[in-house]
């Protein structure tokens, strides 16, 4: 018999909640007594400690000697708000800036922009400037401040473990640091050593010392360290130099910026653990990740735990066992099952997207799921993508499971002749994708291996791009408003792996600029660097009822694989100048679901199981009050059921109030109960399930006046659980 695989199919573990921390009350002091059985901090420490040192101090001392003789000349800091303050460089920082506005303001600034650039408070200013101020609560100072509480994390790391650290930058809810141990794994009660020795770092009030060294000297400083050096060799060209940031006994590589000193962290707790490999590649050695959340708040650390718990109460891993709709299994990891009542809200969703596609000019397709290499080789994904693609040898020659629609699609365009007059086509597929995803990362519906788009490739022309682009945004803000969602739209721009040229990517970055800038003014961010391979794209990311963000459709414009496929159609001007070159269409990517999966997966947690009636897989759950009655109720939720509403009938043998609250636990959205009066005047009575606590008679409807309004209900897909 086969065995669930626990990192797809358990629903989450919470070791932040659940493992043992160094402080807390008599509860968490129970589990902190699971304390590990190594000494907090090895003695003697490691050898790399004093040898880092050496050189960092020797380095620093020649630095600040530098920095002493360089001319002093007066200089101009201005602020946001256009005011101005003078200075002197080489000695004015903007901590000093600060502390001249308030000392508030002093106490509250993570990090400072100096004309855009992110600069370290201490950092003297060098020449004139614009300057800003960041707290917490900006995005770049949440980062800044999640990067120092890594380099805590790295500190108290070395100091417990005598590890050899990787990389450890911020991630979008904390921090992680990557690190080899030779003789041990990391475990939870290992946690309360290291918030221990990471609480020492912090008392201490470790400044963070900024030092640029020459690649040859950081070979030197980190010669210990085989993974630091790889990242030196591979990353640093010859002749040149970056930066190492101190606190404390530790120093490591890193471009920083950082928090002024360890002392602004009063909130730190190691969260969770789990194994990676070097530069995320399987080929490379096995570490061990320890992951961290920190705030310069206590307050605040209490409120994350209050958002854990209730996280873990809308897993949706979690609620999909309860309420039977989707599982795992080892004989396929990364691949849902999707159990009768998880199919339902799976179809509910693609009917939702296919009476849209009716409404908006749609034309859906099927395309085979295995394709021979010259077909990824032309599009470019052999090329850039074949790692992440399942690959298969057949009869000698290389095939691959396709990671995503659009070369099939562009085939389906190249079948025949098009013409000018057909353009837009609107091609849309609830193809089966499959991507090969490491085995450590699938988790759940929200990172699988087998899964579907609701993916659409609209071919159309140059002039047709802003109205088509106008309409994707139409449909996406009705979709998302069907669910509540509000949304966030990010411009990703020009890759280093990019296909084609500039001029290409800048013309199409401009169309996506405008048609941002003509119906989200002011209301969008450029995300540099983070295009695909073929085009820039418009990232809409949503957030969910606890305020957490996912990004899940996306706009992407191509004019790279119809070049590739050589895809023409008909253009007016052939038919008057016969020598006229075809036309070529361009693509625009669009998916507004997303991953199905994926999508399940986040309203889900969105609703915490309580499901809109339209979406929801248990609408309606009829109950007799007696045997006598079982017949009406069967018949009632007959009627109800050819209407097509998912109805169910409890004739068991539990009582009236079993009955009841079985259904409320399995969030029925409406219980009708049935007994003589209802019998006789055909009625039925309703109790639903958002009035809670409910105990007494309810609202009796005639079965005809509930059957219009329940459809009513599913017709208008109502976020609300209420009859009109």
């Amino acid at each position: 018999m086969t065995t669930p695989v626990a990192s797809t199919s358990q629903p989450a573990q919470v070791p932040a909640l659940d493992a043992p921390h160094q402080e807390g009350n008599k509860k968490k002091d129970k589990k902190a007594k699971e304390t590990s059985a190594h000494p907090l901090e090895l003695n003697p420490r490691p050898e790399y400690f004093d040898h880092r040192l050496k050189i960092f101090e020797q380095l620093k001392a020649e630095y600040d000697e530098w920095v002493k003789n360089q001319p002093r000349q007066e200089i101009t800091i201005t602020l946001p708000d256009g005011s101005q303050r003078k200075g002197t460089s080489w000695e004015t920082s903007p901590m000093d800036i600060a502390k001249e506005i308030s000392k508030g303001l002093a106490d509250r600034v993570v990090i400072a922009k100096v004309n855009g650039e992110l600069w370290d408070l201490e950092r003297p200013l060098e020449a004139s400037c614009n300057l800003e101020l960041l707290d917490f609560e900006h995005p770049e100072g949440k980062r800044v401040f999640w990067h120092s509480s890594a380099h805590v994390l790295g500190e108290a790391a070395e100091r417990h473990y005598g590890c050899h650290l990787c990389i450890g930058p911020p991630t979008d809810d904390g921090f992680f640091y990557e690190m080899a141990i030779e003789d041990r794994p990391v475990v939870n009660s290992d946690y309360p050593a290291l918030e221990k020795v990471a609480d020492m770092a912090i008392k201490e009030k470790q400044k963070f010392e900024r030092l640029v060294v020459p690649k040859e000297k950081l070979l030197e400083m980190f010669n210990y360290n085989k993974y630091k050096k790889y990242i030196i060799e591979t990353k640093i060209p010859d002749g040149t130099s970056t930066t190492v940031y101190r606190c404390g006994p530790m120093v490591d590589l890193c471009v920083g910026p950082h928090i002024p000193h360890t002392g602004r962290i009063k909130a730190f707790m190691v969260t969770k653990n789990s194994a990676s490999y070097f530069l995320g590649d399987a080929k490379n050695d096995s570490l061990q990740r320890v992951y961290g959340i920190s705030f310069p708040d206590k307050k605040q650390l209490v409120e994350y735990k209050k958002f854990l718990e209730e996280a873990a109460k809308r897993d949706h891993r979690k609620i999909g066992k309860e309420q039977e709709l989707f599982f795992f299994n080892d004989l396929s990891p990364g691949s849902c099952f999707f159990l009768p009542h998880g199919t339902r809200i799976y179809n509910t969703l693609v009917e939702l997207m296919r009476s849209e596609y009716f409404k908006r000019g749609y034309q859906e397709v099927i395309s085979p799921n295995m394709f021979h290499s010259k077909l990824w080789e032309t599009s470019g994904h052999w090329q850039n993508y074949k790692d992440d693609m399942f690959t298969l040898d057949v009869e000698k020659e290389k095939w691959a499971l396709k990671p995503m629609n659009c070369p099939g699609h562009c085939l389906i365009f190249d079948s025949r002749d098009r013409s000018y007059k057909e353009l837009p086509i609107r091609m849309a597929e609830f193809g089966i994708i499959h991507r090969n995803e490491a085995s450590g990362a699938l988790t759940g519906l929200t990172r699988v291996r087998r899964f579907v788009q609701d993916d659409t490739h609209v071919f159309c022309m140059p002039e047709q791009i802003e109205g088509e682009i106008a309409a994707l945004f139409d449909f996406m803000q009705h979709i998302y408003g069907l669910f509540g969602f509000e949304f966030h739209l990010e411009l990703s721009t020009r890759p280093d792996n990019y296909l084609g040229t500039i001029e290409t990517w800048d013309a199409a970055e401009d169309q996506l600029k405008k048609a941002l800038e003509k119906f989200y003014p002011g209301k969008w961010e450029i995300n540099p660097g983070d295009g695909a391979f073929y085009g820039p794209k418009i990232d809409i990311t949503i957030r969910d009822a606890l305020r957490r963000a996912f990004q899940c459709a996306t706009i992407q414009l191509d004019f790279q694989l119809p070049e590739r496929f050589n895809l023409k159609y008909r253009s007016a001007d052939e038919a008057t100048d016969a020598g006229k070159a075809p036309s070529r269409p361009v693509i625009i990517h669009r998916a507004i679901l997303g991953s199905l999966e994926r999508f399940i997966a986040i309203i889900t947690e969105h609703f915490a199981g309580k499901w809109p009636f339209w979406l929801s897989p248990r609408q309606v759950l009829v109950v007799p009050v007696a045997v006598p009655y079982r017949e009406y109720a069967s018949e009632v939720a007959e009627r109800l059921s050819k209407l097509g509403l998912y109805v169910d009938v409890d004739n068991g043998e539990n009582t009236l109030p079993k009955k009841i609250r079985n259904g409320e636990i399995a969030q029925y959205n409406f219980i009708l109960v049935v007994g003589q009066d209802e019998l006789d005047t055909r009625s039925v009575n309703v109790r639903n399930r958002d009035d809670v606590g409910t105990k007494a008679r309810t609202e009796t409807l005639p079965l005809d006046v509930i059957a219009e309004k329940l459809l009513a209900l599913k017709n208008n897909r109502s976020l609300h659980n209420k009859l009109e």
